[in-house]
């Protein structure tokens, strides 16, 4: 059973529609259900289906899509030599099959472009050359990959044959907290809502991590039994999902490392240089890109600043939780999430991971303030320290049409969380820095982010509205 993909899935049924042929790129970081939508979607039911083989050669691939061949019904097939060979052994399987739509799903499309292989000028001919000028219009084309940043460059921003050849294209991204929150009520977790925050703070939306909780254990004893004991789930996962994204994951980790280790608010550009010690240059502009593109780390320049000086961010959940957690058990404890619960460090990575939540839920908190309908740029702002003023940092800032700016702050607390003078003096330096020196004129607002609203003391008449955890598992 599908939870949520509502949108999804009717924009896949809808290609069968249509009286034209289609070529739909359906992609999205690892594990987060690409595969699973396609063939729940379509019933299983293909005229073709074929997965590329993981880190293999192009003999190993050529070989695989002939067994695919061979299983859909190609009975005389020998093992092509080229992609060419390949793509016209598959419109052999097509002519022979029955009239009506025939759906061709191909996962993992990036795999399969191995060195001078040619992959992308065979799929161009047999698109462009052949499938598109079929009288039938009856074919539908859906590739699929994790690997976004290739989809990215090779189908999406290609500049040869396939430029424009895409008629649909659905990037998945993880679940929200209210799809979380249905998968663990489909899957009888009995977990509350702090549970799933909790959950939601380590694994993120990505469905596959979900799928391995077990009813009847805490949220402690699950994240045990998947992360730290000896036959653990997903002990291995972090080395998986790097090296699957990317062909030379080592530069990359050495961007994510150095980036988990440095300022929680972010890093520039010359900073993650220093500290990584890569070469600067058109190499790792390309690499900070693509973690952008797989929804990694985040860019974002100050709201009235150049784009010459913007910040990058760590965003991804589960790496967070690897970096702060998983590395930090140094003792192999098989116990450690349950027997660091309420240790100080415990305490901190929830805060660090409850702001990232609340930035992967902007829709949830506009909806809260009401302002769902109003135009809006969502923007974060930041300048640093003088002899003068103390530097300031507001990573979620919604600038509205109707002349408010909505300045949140996010802060996760296991009780009412209460605004005490030294943190209410931080919130007023950081309203004044921004009055003073953002180019922005509208009327400002407070807005206070929080797992269970604020206690009502002498500070509280700074805040202007509030938003908790209730409302971010909104629809």
């Amino acid at each position: 059973m599908i939870i949520g993909r509502e949108k999804e899935q009717r924009e896949l049924q809808s290609l069968l529609d249509k009286d034209e042929s289609l070529f739909c790129a359906v992609y999205g970081r690892r594990r987060v259900g690409k595969t699973y939508l396609i063939r729940e979607t379509f019933n299983y039911q293909f005229c073709f289906q074929h997965t590329g083989v993981a880190k293999g050669t192009l003999r190993q691939q050529l070989t695989a899509f002939r067994n695919s061949l061979v299983a859909a019904g190609l009975v005389k097939c020998s093992i092509p030599k080229t992609w060419i060979d390949a793509f016209e052994l598959l419109k052999q399987l097509i002519n022979n099959a029955p009239s009506g739509k025939k759906v061709l799903f191909i996962d993992e499309l990036p795999w399969m472009d191995t060195p001078k292989g040619n992959l992308i000028g065979a799929l161009e001919n047999f698109w462009n050359g052949w499938a598109t000028a079929r009288r039938e219009k009856d074919i539908v084309l859906i590739v699929c990959g994790s690997a976004t940043s290739w989809i990215s460059k090779k189908l999406l921003k290609d500049k040869g044959g396939l430029r424009g050849r895409l008629t649909n294209r659905i990037k998945l991204l993880p679940f929200t907290l209210h799809e979380c929150e249905l998968f663990a009520k489909s899957a009888n977790l009995a977990l509350g809502r702090k549970d799933v925050l909790e959950l939601y703070m380590i694994l993120g939306g990505i469905p596959y991590y979900w799928s391995f909780l077990k009813k009847g254990l805490s949220v402690a004893q699950n994240i045990d039994q998947l992360f730290f004991t000896e036959t653990a789930q997903l002990h291995d996962e972090f080395e998986a999902l790097y090296s699957v994204l990317f062909k030379r994951p080592e530069n990359y980790l050495k961007i994510i490392r150095c980036m988990c280790d440095g300022k929680k608010s972010g890093m520039a550009r010359e900073e993650i240089l220093r500290v990584s010690k890569l070469t600067d240059g058109g190499t790792f502009s390309t690499i900070l890109e693509e973690l952008e593109e797989c929804g990694f780390i985040r860019r974002f320049a100050s709201a009235d600043t150049a784009e010459t000086n913007a910040l990058y961010q760590l965003i991804d959940n589960y790496t967070l939780f690897y970096y702060l957690c998983i590395k930090k058990n140094a003792f192999s404890d098989e116990h450690y999430w349950a027997n660091t619960f309420t240790s100080t460090s415990h305490n901190a990575w929830k805060g660090h991971a409850f702001e990232r939540v609340c930035l992967q839920h902007v829709p949830q908190i506009k909806a809260a303030l009401g302002i769902s309908g109003v135009q809006t740029n969502v923007c974060s702002w930041f300048t640093h320290g003088t002899e003068e003023r103390r530097g300031a940092q507001i990573d979620l800032v919604i600038q509205r049409a109707d002349g408010f700016t909505d300045l949140c702050e996010m802060k996760h607390s296991s009780s009412t969380f209460s605004i005490d003078k030294e943190y209410a003096s931080n919130l007023q330096n950081k309203l004044e820095a921004y009055q003073e020196l953002s180019k922005d004129k509208r009327n400002l607002h407070l807005v206070m982010v929080t797992t269970n609203g604020i206690v009502h003391n002498n500070y509280f008449n700074m805040v202007q509205n509030e938003v908790t955890m209730d409302d971010l598992f909104a629809i």
